[in-house]
């Protein structure tokens, strides 16, 4: 029965550091990444073969460039859905920089402040006290200051 018992506490156990592994941070972080990510994938896809494709092959006058190929010696080259895949690659890069990248930048620049103004004073090594930056001694405890040599 004690051999039941341990055995019971010990899954018991395993069972709460798998929970603590599936309820850290990172765990839930990455989960959610890879939902967006999935979200994100769809709706850019769609962007690029619904309205950006269509509007290349309104200005090209080819819709699609899959039928194009070439034969040589009996093979045949479907060079044209190659073509499709570096289109469809550099129209979703453009949609991604355009539509995701150049917002976001734009959004961190204006929340970035100015950096801070050179500090005026420091603390005293001894006390801890707050002095003037040039100052030689401290005025609370006289302990004298060496300057770092920049």
């Amino acid at each position: 029965m004690e051999e039941i018992v341990k055995s019971t506490k010990k899954f018991r156990g395993v069972l709460q550091e798998f929970k603590q592994f599936l309820l850290r941070g990172n765990v839930v972080d990455l989960a959610v990444g890879i939902v967006i990510g999935a979200a994100f994938s769809t709706v850019t896809t769609a962007l690029v073969s619904d309205i950006l494709t269509p509007f290349i092959g309104a200005i090209a006058k080819v819709p699609d460039f899959g039928g194009l190929s070439f034969m040589i010696n009996g093979s045949q080259f479907t060079y044209g859905h190659f073509l499709n895949t570096v289109i469809s690659f550099v129209l979703v890069a453009a949609a991604v920089f355009f539509f995701v990248i150049k917002p976001i930048n734009l959004l961190i620049s204006r929340s970035h402040k100015e950096p801070p103004a050179d500090p005026s004073t420091k603390k005293c090594p001894e006390c801890l006290s707050e002095i003037p930056i040039d100052a030689k001694r401290c005025s609370h405890c006289a302990q004298l200051i060496v300057h770092d040599s920049k």
